[in-house]
């Protein structure tokens, strides 16, 4: 049986405020995915957003689904 998670992995909103959009550290990003590999986790799917934030700014996000054996 498989167990799934979604994830909406987006910046914080202090560096939208401070630099009118935010696009997703690669770094961070990475350790986020790796991190949720280390607990059993797996990327099925994911699709990048554009949300709007506050009617002026956006800020990258990333919709994330994962899934992992359920024992």
């Amino acid at each position: 049986m498989k167990e799934y998670r979604v994830v909406i992995y987006q910046e914080d909103m202090l560096s939208t405020l401070l630099f009118g959009s935010a696009k997703v550290d690669p770094i961070k990003f990475s350790n986020f995915l790796n991190q949720r590999a280390r607990e059993g986790w797996r990327v099925v799917t994911m699709e990048k957003d554009l949300r709007r934030m506050l009617l002026f700014w956006k800020r990258e996000a990333y919709v994330v689904i994962m899934e992992k054996d359920n024992l």
